[in-house]
């Protein structure tokens, strides 16, 4: 049984993409960037916003920032409210509770934005913290967030082996690795199972409730 499991937020705890395509869109097309595949955009879900920008598209550093202040300015308003949970993820997380996992979000999104989802759909009361970049972040690197993670829970590196990370993209499942934790790639989300694979993912899941069967040490 894992006695702590880390949740990444957009693709595995809820469906962002609604509020965050729609975001992208409108940043892009700030710049007269087009966007006619719209489903290509679905990519901006796991990274930071500034590696989106400047790295998928780009855009020089004064653009980069330019294109995340037009996209927070819709996400803030309307677009963090569009985020709800896969099918089965309440459940999952009422299990996991219910046999005293201590539970956490860890995310690439700016803490106060994943706060505010977090709340909004309901299931804020089932982790004890939310770790993630400050708004003014440029490249938060995840395993940073892991780490810290770790550390506001009083969790030390000789006792990794009790955390579980469940994530949907290779930014989870790499950041995982480098800390030395254990993880779990879901297909559910916005990755990819050979991307799951190739990150070093200990177990890859379909289902919310094949994250409970893991942490809980079930067949």
């Amino acid at each position: 049984m894992y006695r702590y499991v880390f949740f990444d937020l957009d693709g595995t705890l809820t469906q962002s993409e609604f509020g965050i395509v729609e975001a992208a869109s409108r940043a892009l097309a700030h710049f007269g960037i087009e966007t006619p595949n719209r489903d290509l955009l679905k990519r901006f879900i796991g990274p930071p916003l500034y590696v989106s920008f400047h790295e998928f598209y780009g855009l020089s550093d004064e653009d980069s920032f330019e294109a995340i202040r037009v996209y927070r300015e819709y996400y803030e308003s309307e677009g963090v409210y569009l985020a709800p949970l896969f099918a089965g993820v309440k459940d999952m997380l009422c299990a996991l509770k219910a046999a005293g996992c201590r539970m956490m979000i860890v995310t690439s999104k700016p803490q106060n934005m994943a706060e505010v989802v977090a709340e909004h759909e309901g299931v804020r009361e089932y982790f004890e913290s939310i770790v993630g970049p400050a708004l003014e972040g440029r490249d938060p690197n995840k395993a940073v967030l892991i780490r810290e993670a770790m550390r506001k829970m009083g969790i030390s590196s000789e006792n990794a082996a009790d955390i579980l990370m469940v994530g949907d993209r290779f930014y989870d499942i790499k950041a995982a690795v480098e800390v030395g934790i254990d993880s779990a790639g879901v297909l559910y989300g916005y990755g990819n199972e050979p991307e799951l694979r190739e990150s070093g993912a200990t177990y890859i899941v379909n289902t919310p409730q094949e994250v409970v069967n893991i942490a809980l040490g079930k067949d």
